[in-house]
């Protein structure tokens, strides 16, 4: 699948002088680059989707980060009490010490929590992480894709998040 980056802050430059970092984040794109046509197909006929594409991308990236060792679906705080009182803080993905990966297919007015999270992750403070990360990536759509893969109206956009 193609996709295109975005490097705010110098993260991409920093990242890639990291050893660590700079394996996990090729690990990354390589698993996004190998989501071929096929498999979207296949998959999407395999899961039942629905209307677009996003449950698909989902599985595929789920199931192929998992194998490489990632974290599926972990809570950002390590207190147990916080985390069982909402799943809204919990990270997609992570890949500690270095990523944490937000895949944003949804409403664009939960852009800001799709962006705080990997910072709540990535910042040094006094409270305290189940994983404490260096980088946040956001996996999202452009509106190429938005209308191609029959997502809905509402759902945030690479530039959308990009112009934030």
């Amino acid at each position: 699948m193609d996709f295109i980056e975005h490097s705010h802050r110098y993260g991409k430059e920093i990242i890639s002088e990291m050893d660590g970092a700079a394996q996990k984040y090729n690990e990354l794109c390589s698993v996004l680059e190998n989501i071929s046509e096929l498999d979207l197909i296949n998959t999407f006929q395999k899961i039942n989707s629905g209307k677009s594409i996003a449950r698909t991308i989902n599985f595929l990236i789920k199931n192929r980060l998992t194998e490489l060792g990632w974290e599926s679906e972990s809570p950002i705080f390590k207190d147990k009490a916080v985390n069982a009182s909402t799943k809204d803080w919990r990270l997609d993905f992570v890949s500690s010490p270095y990523f944490s990966v937000e895949v944003a297919f949804n409403h664009s007015s939960a852009t800001t929590v799709n962006l705080m999270k990997p910072v709540l992750a990535s910042e040094l403070n006094h409270v305290e992480k189940k994983f404490q990360t260096r980088f946040g990536i956001i996996i999202t759509v452009t509106k190429e894709m938005k209308r191609l893969g029959g997502f809905d109206n509402a759902i945030g956009t690479f530039e959308g998040y990009r112009a934030m």
